[in-house]
């Protein structure tokens, strides 16, 4: 009988020492890979607001999740390579900033969930079957919104009576905007009476002082910009050539306007960057991204510089100045 309750007592103890080692089994904790176009240095607010996004939801960086971060500092040739670094790492998830990030990582990994912080046209590239239903490892948040261009248009005439000829300054890399957007918007053009003109850069090695000749060649009065990745990440050298020409521009959201530019009309961006860390923490906890609705920013934010008006020598009616959602002074 005691040796039948030694071996019973023995193995209860094997038991707890077993389960008690498992106990201490660390977590695994979780690895994203965020792949964005841009500059490390520009990039930082979006970044945080990631970080702040995923800290709502309980998920702190260094404690229980890690990012991998990889900058194509707006080499686009690299974001393929990029991305195969990232899949190579075997991340749980794969956070990208836009299209153009979201197409090579795609081709690299289909079965690595896939989130994009700021989309462009997720259906017209055939980067996801349905916004209601992806269909493949894709989903996250997309911006497609092409009366906004024309809207931008409307307000950068309103603050310049008399000019009469406009520039939209694009990127190669942004198709979308180039075809739908300026179509849209040069109705609007039609409507107001003035001319709208085309400015494209390329996507690789583009020329803005080039640009901006053509544009002051042309009696170009006022300049709307388009957020395409390589017109997005020369921001700075844009407000520079925007402020040494002395033109009044508009631009697509509010970290231009932040950054000096004179106005901004658009989503808040920078908010999109936190909304991920809802997408990663279902992904986590077992939702599939071909079944997670990809969302798009239903208010729209209109920003004036005040300190740029003053610059270029602009006085902003006060009637515009009333709609403004925020004023930097």
């Amino acid at each position: 009988m005691k040796k039948k309750i030694t071996v019973l007592a023995l193995g209860a103890l094997l038991l707890a020492v077993s389960m008690s080692a498992e106990a201490q089994q660390p977590k695994k904790v979780p690895r994203i890979g965020y792949l964005t176009t841009a500059a490390r240095l520009t990039d930082t607010p979006r970044v945080e607001a990631l970080r702040q996004g995923l800290r709502d939801v309980g998920y702190v960086e260094g404690k229980n999740i890690n990012i991998e971060y990889r900058y194509a500092e707006g080499k686009l040739e690299r974001v393929p390579e990029l991305a195969q670094e990232l899949v190579r790492l075997k991340v749980d998830i794969l956070v990208v900033s836009s299209i153009i990030a979201a197409e090579p990582a795609r081709q690299v990994t289909t079965s690595i969930p896939i989130i994009v912080a700021s989309a462009g046209n997720p259906i017209g590239s055939g980067l996801v079957a349905s916004l209601a239903r992806p269909g493949g490892n894709v989903t996250g948040l997309y911006q497609f919104s092409p009366e906004l261009l024309g809207k931008r248009l409307e307000l950068l005439n309103e603050i310049t009576p008399k000019v009469s000829r406009f520039a939209f300054l694009n990127g190669t890399d942004a198709p979308a905007a180039k075809s739908m957007f300026f179509k849209e918007a040069q109705g609007v053009a039609k409507a107001l009476g003035v001319q709208f003109q085309l400015i494209e850069v390329k996507a690789q090695n583009p020329d803005l002082e080039a640009a901006f000749r053509i544009m002051a060649k042309d009696g170009i009065g006022a300049l709307v910009t388009e957020s395409s990745g390589i017109v997005n990440f020369h921001r700075k050298t844009i407000l520079q050539l925007v402020e040494q020409n002395r033109i009044p521009a508009m631009h697509s959201d509010q970290e231009w306007a932040n950054a000096g530019g004179l106005m901004s009309y658009g989503s808040n961006r920078v908010h999109l960057y936190r909304r991920v860390g809802l997408y990663v923490d279902k992904i986590l906890k077992g939702a599939k991204p071909a079944e997670l609705p990809m969302e798009q920013p239903t208010k729209f934010e209109f920003v004036i510089n005040l300190k740029a008006a003053e610059q270029i020598g602009l006085t902003i009616p006060q009637s515009v100045l009333y709609r403004a959602d925020k004023l930097i002074k």
